[in-house]
């Protein structure tokens, strides 16, 4: 059972961000913005960085939120809600992935957890494959 009322459980979750959320900016502050950018509008699935031109697409996506196989914990409250939402959000990302590679776009996605633990790796991952 949950500590706090499911009032307070809801004020708490609305609190969470969906974009501008750390690990995307510490990737912002460290790419060059010539060549990706940050939060593009008019592309499939959303990423949140992109280089249209050159078909690069990359997602930073929450341990919680996309269902990481090394942290996710499922919740203990409203549990038939939560696990319907995060399951909705990982066949959405495995959709945009399928769409995005058919179209042509290299796909690039990253756990939370690898950007805030390891951020230096990642950007030299994407560095590599943006140029």
């Amino acid at each position: 059972m949950d500590r706090i009322t499911s009032k307070q459980r809801s004020y708490i979750m609305s609190r969470i961000r969906g974009s501008n959320t750390k690990p995307e900016l510490m990737i912002k502050r460290n790419t060059d913005g010539r060549k990706l950018r940050y939060q593009p509008r008019g592309i499939r699935g959303s990423p949140d960085f992109a280089n249209k031109r050159r078909k690069i697409a990359v997602f930073v996506d929450g341990c919680f939120w996309h269902k990481c196989p090394k942290c996710y914990r499922p919740s203990k409250s409203n549990r038939k809600f939560w696990n319907a939402k995060i399951e909705r959000n990982t066949n959405r990302d495995k959709l945009a992935n399928r769409q995005m590679r058919k179209d042509g776009w290299t796909v690039l996605r990253f756990w939370e957890h690898q950007v805030t633990r390891n951020p230096n790796h990642v950007i030299r991952k994407i560095n590599r494959v943006v140029g």
